[in-house]
């Protein structure tokens, strides 16, 4: 059987084909392997079943909401009906609106944009970076950082007494994730919004790592709004979600001024115009759709639903298992947790590894045995540096560390796994940390632009 046959084989373990399951990369030490994509929290690799779906549509490619031909009304029937689509995935009641934007980073950029003036903001330091930053570009807007719980419990209780003693009593926002994109631990995220309510908040919830994994309804959870990216949601065609109640979004401004966010535009007599802007979610999403990117994601919503998420969790959790099981071998591996060994998560996991720097170890396992991971502060510097113990003015960037290799790391090393991971990958990868912790790398590296390479 031939390299590829057998890369094939060994992918039948995975419930829902992906695109790279058959890829052969080169090893320093010599020879090819099937390449091993475990870092699906960045980008995860996209269904067989979304690219099967945009090659069918792409001849039929025309503008949406623009012409009158046959293929742009199809365009336009198709990229409304994945609307639809994406509501009903999402569990969207009557009254929201499902507004595509390019990413998560997107959507929250976009929330933020149609605060009302003076909205208080409550997030924990834990979140990623897209959740986390963009409260602080409106001045009108004051921002509470809320410190790392330690327990879920402690996340409410911390929620519970910020809420009660704000002042004055206006508008406010939770942002919470999900599903923490550095230890993969699930958040409390209907007793948060519990907690929100009661106080007169409203919350959003970053799912980009929480609707890869798991069922995310909007009516069930009790959230005010959602954001989710499609790259992370196997369609990586350049669009995201938010997804949500319609009043602040059609009360704001337009995120961006252009055509198809407005309804008329007339000129006045003191030479000046004036505009009508839509109060749908087209209000937000002037210029030409990214009428792919939209059918990407339904096409994915879809093939997740279709194939039952009970399964995949089920699956998703036996993998984690395994893994944790391998790792917990290492007595030199140390995972890095918010809530503890108990704690309920998805796919993703964080460890640092004694003796190590993190940027080396990664290159290892890319180099030496064909495995991707990531490497760094995963874009969530403050809740990395707390699980590391390292001070908030320690160096160390975004997936580019400072050390060199045998150097004390700032950073720590993710693996991450979704609905296209074989059996295979999570037992090489396994393999190859007690190999590397025991024997050492077989090639030299050197670090070339902030990046550890072989040499």
């Amino acid at each position: 059987m031939s390299v590829s046959a057998v890369a094939a084989d060994r992918s039948v373990c995975a419930p829902l084909p992906v695109l790279g399951r058959d890829v052969l990369v080169p090893l320093v030490t010599g020879g090819e392997v099937d390449y091993a994509a475990l870092d699906y929290a960045a980008s995860a690799p996209a269904l067989q079943r979304v690219w099967d779906d945009v090659a069918a549509y792409a001849p039929y490619y025309g503008s949406v909401h623009r012409g009158a031909g046959y293929l742009s009304q199809l365009s336009t029937d198709l990229f409304e009906n994945s609307r639809r689509t994406i509501a009903e995935f999402l569990g969207c009641r009557a009254e929201d609106q499902v507004v595509f934007t390019r990413s998560t980073t997107d959507s929250l950029n976009l929330l933020a944009a149609v605060l009302p003036q003076g909205t208080r903001v409550f997030v924990f330091e834990t979140e990623h970076h897209a959740s986390l930053l963009p409260w602080e570009q409106r001045p009108d807007v004051e921002v509470t950082y809320l410190n790392a719980p330690r327990t879920p419990q402690q996340a409410v209780d911390t929620l519970e007494k910020a809420l009660a003693t704000r002042e004055p009593y206006g508008p406010a926002l939770v942002c919470v994730t999900g599903a923490s994109n550095v230890t993969g631990e699930l958040w409390p995220v209907q007793e948060l919004a519990a907690a929100a309510h009661a106080h007169g908040a409203r919350i959003v919830l970053d799912a980009a790592q929480l609707v890869p994994h798991h069922p995310v309804d909007l009516g069930e959870l009790d959230v005010d709004w959602v954001a989710f990216s499609g790259h992370k949601l196997y369609a990586p065609f350049g669009a995201g979600v938010l997804a949500g109640r319609a009043d602040w979004l059609r009360d704001a401004e337009p995120y961006l001024a252009g055509g198809g966010a407005s309804r008329k535009v007339s000129r006045r007599t003191d030479g000046g115009v004036d505009v009508e802007w839509h109060t749908t979610a087209a209000r937000h999403e002037a210029g030409s759709p990214n009428v792919i990117g939209a059918y990407a994601i339904a096409s994915a919503c879809q093939a997740l639903t279709e194939a039952g998420f009970d399964g995949l969790v089920a699956r998703e959790q036996e993998l984690i298992a395994r893994l944790r099981a391998g790792l917990a071998d290492v007595p030199e591996v140390t995972v890095l947790s918010l809530f503890g060994d108990d704690a309920a998560r998805v796919g993703v996991l964080s460890f640092v590894v004694e003796g190590w720097n993190s940027s080396h170890f990664a290159a290892a396992l890319s180099a030496e045995y064909g495995i991707g991971v990531r490497d760094g502060l995963f874009c969530a510097h403050p809740l990395v540096r707390t699980l590391l113990g390292s001070e908030p003015q320690d160096p160390g960037e975004c997936g580019a560390p400072d050390a060199a290799p045998g150097e004390k790391s700032l950073n720590a090393i993710r693996v991450s796994l979704g609905v296209g991971t074989p059996d295979e990958h999570v037992d090489r990868f396994v393999r190859a940390v007690k190999e590397l912790v025991t024997d050492g790398a077989r090639w030299n590296y050197r670090t070339e632009a902030g990046r550890c390479v072989p040499a």
